[in-house]
């Protein structure tokens, strides 16, 4: 049983990391479709992980 559970974890995941690997394309096709350059796509994506790390260190903090 245990295993069982272990591979419907590590399924649940792939499924998970290949759903954000759409979002991410998709998200890109649309900002390119309405305009956006490669350096606004970068600074989004800079921005992004700035807030992700300061949660992360919020987090870290408690």
């Amino acid at each position: 049983m245990p295993q069982l559970i272990e591979r419907e974890g590590t399924t649940a995941r792939a499924e998970r990391e290949r759903a954000l690997k759409i979002l991410a394309k998709s998200i890109f096709r649309e900002l390119k479709t309405n305009g956006y350059e490669a350096r606004e796509i970068v600074a989004l994506s800079t921005e992004l992980l700035n807030l992700l790390s300061i949660e992360m260190k919020s987090d870290s903090a408690k």
